[in-house]
């Protein structure tokens, strides 16, 4: 056989197994977390359409260029954070981006101190040094978020720290409330501003024990995401001060964000606010109890080794380890899905090193429904399934 051929070969498997998977999660009874992408058009249409009137005027003209309705979410947004004002951006990496060049005009100093694991870092294709003549440093290679002892004795000056709350590569993790206020002095004393990457800061409350303003005031700057976990169809908001949201918007408009209408983006992000926001304590709170059940339950499967992580998750977004690869985990959750209509790892599973994978675990309102006996009900025919899947792969690879 030809590369051409393999190519084409291994991507029609490789499309077979995603509809597998996409069918699965619609089919599935019983799973964790639905969200949005296994909608159809017409699904999500109709659910707009239900949720829009509760949340603003649909009787209003639409939007044009940010006005109407992108601007009360805007409103909106800078009331729920305590800010003076918020713009609206079609995506984070805009928001992030526009940001952190309006506070390197200000201080002087383009270069941005943040985690080598940061979402910019390892999923933006190096937008802040390719677009926007901005600088990186990394202020640590653990994977959790630097100390303020990190922050106050990094040999050279930055003028912005951004710290991403959680950490999601990491798994989802956040410093304690006394640990973030230490390295947010630890960057003031050195006369940097700080900014939060806060695409999931929304339920963070849980674990800092605080409301969602007093979290947001200890940053000059925080970005928000609106679909990550309000379910929103996409776009962000960048919250601060009136003046730098005022330069923020002329940057917008220079990068291409300034699109005619977003009325849909925007009526989805406030029924979000509206339906999930208020709900995502509840599934941080159950997600450790998940997370206890998967424990629990792997230890009394006979799985060689096993890892929830963190232990007790710190939002409702966890990790899941295991020694077998990527390949064998997916085609034993798709098997369980469509053999039992539960679902339990509906997430792409990804290399960790040799014979090791991980796969992120959101526990959402389908999940609300799930007993410690389910989980570990589900576990078992999980683990099941994985050792018929990892017999079959050894016996092909001999």
């Amino acid at each position: 056989m030809s590369d051409e051929a393999e190519q084409v070969e291994e991507r029609s498997a490789e499309e077979q197994l995603r509809e597998r998977r996409r069918a699965a999660v619609r089919a599935a009874r019983r799973v964790l977390w639905r969200g949005g992408l296994g909608l159809t058009i017409r699904e999500r249409l109709a659910s707009l359409a239900q949720a829009a009137p509760e949340v603003y005027d649909v009787d209003e003209p639409a939007d044009i260029y940010g006005n109407g309705v992108v601007a009360a979410l805007e409103e909106r947004v800078a009331a729920l954070l305590g800010k003076e004002a918020a713009a609206f951006f079609p995506t984070g990496t805009m928001a992030q981006q526009v940001a952190l060049r309006c506070w390197a005009a200000r201080t002087g100093n383009p270069t941005v101190a943040l985690h080598p694991l940061a979402h910019p870092e390892v999923h933006e294709r190096h937008a802040f040094t390719q677009v926007s003549g901005l600088r990186t440093v990394r202020l640590t290679s653990e994977p959790r978020l630097p100390t303020a002892e990190e922050v106050r004795e990094f040999d050279e000056p930055y003028g912005a720290l951004m710290l991403e709350l959680p950490l999601r590569d990491a798994g989802f993790v956040l410093p304690t409330w006394e640990e973030l206020t230490e390295v947010v002095a630890a960057a003031r004393e050195r006369d940097a501003v700080v900014h939060f990457d806060g695409a999931r800061l929304w339920e963070t409350t849980v674990h800092f024990g605080r409301p969602l303003d007093e979290i947001a005031d200890l940053a000059d700057s925080v970005y928000v995401s609106f679909y990550k976990s309000l379910e929103g169809f996409a776009g962000a908001a960048l919250a601060g001060p009136k003046t730098l949201v005022a330069e923020a918007k002329t940057w917008r408009h220079r990068y291409g964000g300034m699109a005619f209408q977003q009325f849909p983006t925007a009526l989805s992000a406030l029924a979000g606010l509206q339906r999930e926001l208020p709900r995502l304590p509840e599934y941080v709170r159950h997600a450790r109890v998940v997370a206890a059940a998967l424990r629990e339950g792997f230890a009394g499967t006979g799985v060689a080794w096993a890892r929830v992580h963190p232990e007790e998750p710190h939002t409702h977004q966890f990790q899941v380890w295991l020694p077998y690869d990527p390949d064998v985990l997916v085609e034993a959750a798709v098997r369980q899905a469509e053999e039992t209509g539960t679902y339990l790892f509906t997430g792409y599973w990804e290399r960790g090193g040799p014979g090791l994978a991980l796969t992120e675990v959101t526990v959402g309102a389908a999940g609300l429904e799930w007993t410690v006996d389910d989980v570990k009900a589900a576990v078992a025919e999980f683990v099941s399934r994985l050792t018929e899947e990892a017999g079959r792969a050894g016996a092909v690879s001999r």
